[in-house]
């Protein structure tokens, strides 16, 4: 099994930036791709980046430009900084990892980003 800690959600006003973290333990050996969720309240979770070991990285439409995903090394931690921030961004964002997108896949427990106007 795969445990995941996300951390660095807080408060922002539209405009600025957050960091998020996410660090892996457990059977971390076979993680091929992690990456970032998030859920807005009456919403379904929806992909906001991920990253494949190889480097391949993959964005929404309506983070790209803003958001980057980084890390994905032999320690299997993921960063997320998000730029230009915007409250349609408030959300709980959620850690993933997996073997694949579909495979194998593990959850944090999430960390709230709340972006006021």
């Amino acid at each position: 099994q795969v445990q995941l800690v996300e951390s660095g959600g807080g408060l922002v006003q539209a405009g600025g930036s957050l960091r998020l973290s996410c660090a892996a333990s457990g059977r971390i050996f076979a993680i091929t791709v992690m990456g970032w969720y998030r859920q807005a309240p009456g919403k379904q979770r929806e992909l906001v980046a991920t990253k494949t070991i190889g480097g391949t990285t993959n964005y929404a439409d309506s983070v790209q430009g803003r958001f980057t995903i980084a890390g994905m090394n032999g320690a299997k931690m993921v960063y997320l900084q998000m730029n230009s921030l915007k409250p349609e961004d408030t959300a709980v964002y959620y850690c993933m990892s997996g073997t694949t997108l579909t495979q194998n896949v593990n959850w944090g427990q999430g960390t709230q980003v709340t972006v006021s106007s």
